[in-house]
């Protein structure tokens, strides 16, 4: 019986972030801490879900090795995420000349007398990242719009630009025709003015001639009865 730890496992537990219809890989280390060549074989309570490369092989001393376990895909995920499926590493020293096709069944079995070191690793399922809802809730003043809402601004803003155009032009438009018809009628205001100052020139002649005809014929008359 050895009283040292032949392998040194990291880590003890087996994390798998969930993910539907797809294949999930973690890994562990194996470290040999020893100056002893080391088989190892690693062996699971539910082959079926999980693939193990290597499955079985030898740690050189001084060394380490890692492991690769694959989860297979999964069609649901567990109402409680949580897993009873476990893993077992066994461990036994072995010539140095020894190699993996060396290693049989045989070398782990504690009742033939092997001295065989086991190590249980169990496996924790993590919850998948949420995913970020498609339309965002309320947003705080001050913050940078979404991507959803900078292509729904870009979609819309070629229509708000021609509508906003042609309210603009609409607009000039009147304002055009508003001067054009006060022109007009300063163009009215400026005949009649001009008329009237002719019309009161005019009277002005023919009042200061009937004067002078009416002064005439009263100084033609005094002149006449002296």
């Amino acid at each position: 019986m050895t009283t040292e730890q032949l392998l040194s496992i990291d880590p003890l537990d087996l994390k798998f972030t969930l993910e539907l219809n797809k294949s999930i890989s973690t890994y562990f280390q194996l470290i040999n801490k020893t100056d002893k060549h080391v088989a190892f074989k690693v062996k699971t309570t539910n082959p079926r879900k999980y693939t193990v490369r290597p499955n079985s092989g030898i740690v050189l001393p001084r060394s380490r090795s890692n492991v690769t376990v694959t989860m297979q895909p999964q069609m649901e995920l567990p109402p409680d995420m949580q897993c009873k499926d476990k893993f077992l590493v066994q461990s036994v020293i072995v010539d140095p000349g020894s190699t993996p096709k060396d290693i049989n069944p045989d070398m782990f079995n504690k009742p033939g007398g092997n001295d065989v070191e086991e190590c249980k690793l169990k496996v924790i399922y993590v919850s998948p990242p949420r995913k970020p809802s498609p339309v965002p809730e309320d947003s705080e003043e001050g913050t940078s719009p979404t991507a959803s809402d900078t292509d729904l601004q870009e979609h819309s803003g070629p229509q708000d630009n021609s509508v906003k155009a042609r309210d603009l032009i609409l607009r000039l438009m009147e304002e055009r025709d508003s001067i054009l018809r006060q022109n007009a009628k300063l163009n009215r205001d400026l005949e009649l003015l001009r008329h009237g100052r002719h019309e009161r020139r005019t009277g002005v002649r023919l009042l200061y001639i009937l004067l002078v005809g009416l002064a005439g014929i009263l100084l033609g008359y005094i002149v006449r009865n002296v």
